[in-house]
């Protein structure tokens, strides 16, 4: 566990869950921060929750005053075996809990600890140009603008795009993987 002041970093377990959907289920509703329009049920964040430990990617969880106050982890970027140095983050921070540097600690954290794995890449799929906290909060964290898909999701009435961002993790490219 990591201390933070005010907060402290761990890794999620399934009873975090329940606080999980609280949090992401607003961004579900409200936001364009993911493309999904059903909150997903708690059930179902447990299956998710264990395919990530599976694949041997992090998911993390910000405590603060015995609540969930954020969350993030890594999934493999896409399926195919070509892929599999690559890891996409996800950073989600409880309503409320915003500018105390959660999202900062966890995804810095996130980071960390996919460094310690195979991957090689890490990516992030921003949902929304507009989402501008995001976007710095990748770009201070050494993530390089690489692109935005126009109008990719239709969500609360109106288009939305997507915008790339990409950071090199250990070596990145610089030499082969380890097939091991």
């Amino acid at each position: 566990m990591k201390t933070v002041t005010g907060y402290s970093i761990r890794d999620a377990v399934p009873d975090d869950l329940i606080q999980v959907q609280q949090i992401y289920s607003h961004y579900v509703l409200n936001e364009f921060a993911t493309f999904e329009e059903t909150p997903p049920t708690v059930e179902e964040l447990v299956t998710r929750h264990a395919a990530v430990i599976e694949a041997g990617l992090p998911y993390l969880v910000a405590c603060s005053d015995g609540r969930i106050a954020g969350y993030a982890y890594a999934t493999f970027y896409r399926p195919r075996p070509a892929y599999r140095f690559t890891v996409e983050d996800s950073v989600y921070v409880r309503p409320g809990f915003h500018g105390r540097g959660i999202g900062s600690s966890l995804l810095k954290l996130l980071i960390q600890r996919c460094e310690q794995s195979k991957a090689r890449q890490m990516v992030a799929v921003i949902g929304d140009r507009e989402n501008v906290a995001s976007i710095a909060l990748h770009r201070k964290l050494g993530f390089d603008h690489v692109g935005i898909l126009q109008s990719v999701g239709f969500k609360l009435g109106r288009w939305v795009d997507t915008v790339l961002m990409q950071r090199q993790l250990g070596f990145g490219d610089s030499v082969a993987p380890d097939f091991r």
